[in-house]
């Protein structure tokens, strides 16, 4: 489904270069669970940047369902990613004049009664149904990420990808969200791409590349 070719990512600072992600190959398939784990400045994220259009590579070649990246513009990658891919990060995003229920359906591409509903489902899932209606700051550190987590799974993406998403939790509530991406990957066939320095969080992967330098070893 996503297959990344050499690629890499270079920062210039003044004259010298850093190779955040040096010479990396990898394919994402369908329904799966792939694990990235490596110290802080190992790369790690830049490579997720990479893998999800953010940003372009320095070298190297992407494509998604065999459409190479480098032949798409930077509105028909905002699309990809809008349309196709889910994201939770380490911090939660969330607007805190909406509610619960409000900033999950920011995340939809479209806001019907299927997307509604299917809202309702998943934060029922995960716990939050009675709090449908409270804002951000009402909730607790590990609320706020379980609505981040729905927020992505709402549109069904066919890729999420998930940044330290378990960083600032403590262990119960990081394998909770841990959980629910397991989930949606099992009830939709959805693949999912976990990036982390905590081995804990990558119970049940498919797959876990370990990264250090840029490379992954």
């Amino acid at each position: 489904m996503l297959t990344a070719e050499s690629v890499g990512l270079d920062y210039r600072n003044g004259g010298s270069v850093n190779r955040a992600v040096d010479g990396v190959s990898l394919s994402i398939d369908p329904g799966s669970f792939l694990g990235v784990i490596g110290p802080s400045g190992s790369g790690k994220s830049s490579l997720m940047y990479l893998l999800s259009g953010m940003k372009r590579p320095s070298r190297g070649r992407l494509a998604f369902e065999a459409r190479d990246y480098a032949a798409m513009q930077a509105a028909e990658l905002m699309r990809l990613r809008r349309r196709r891919f889910g994201f939770v990060f380490q911090q939660h995003f969330l607007i805190n004049y909406l509610s619960v229920f409000e900033n999950v359906l920011v995340g939809a591409v479209r806001r019907d009664h299927a997307t509604a509903a299917r809202a309702h489902q998943l934060l029922g899932q995960v716990g939050l149904a009675d709090e449908l209606h409270k804002r951000p700051f009402q909730l607790s550190i590990g609320e706020r990420q379980r609505v981040a987590v729905v927020r992505a799974l709402v549109h069904l993406p066919a890729i999420v990808f998930a940044d330290e998403p378990t960083a600032s939790l403590d262990q119960a509530t990081g394998r909770q969200v841990v959980e629910v991406l397991g989930h949606f990957r099992q009830q939709t066939g959805g693949a999912v791409v976990v990036v982390t320095h905590d081995p804990d969080m990558l119970t049940g992967a498919d797959q876990i590349l370990h990264m250090r330098d840029g490379r992954l070893n």
